[in-house]
């Protein structure tokens, strides 16, 4: 039988995270940090959303979240979709 080796969720490990905040936001986002991915999600029927996608530690996230607070942004969501 082979065993699994998954890895800890820790406070110092980067891991991919994706955050949903309404509005559509600067592809200038990208610039916030390497390797950020912006996608904006919309169609006729709703406002638009955007989707940010990194691969960060949990200081970085928390930086994130701040600044995205400070900018008057209300989270949507923010969810870990990668720590293997």
């Amino acid at each position: 039988m082979m065993k699994m080796n998954k890895q800890k969720l820790t406070l110092d490990r980067p891991v991919t995270y994706q955050i949903k905040v309404p509005g559509a936001l600067d592809k200038k986002w990208l610039d916030w940090n390497g390797g950020m991915t912006v996608m904006i999600e919309s169609d006729e029927n709703s406002d638009p959303i955007t989707i940010l996608t990194l691969t960060v530690d949990q200081a970085a996230l928390q930086g994130l979240l701040h600044h995205l607070y400070s900018l008057g942004l209300p989270l949507i969501s923010a969810i870990c979709v990668d720590y293997s």
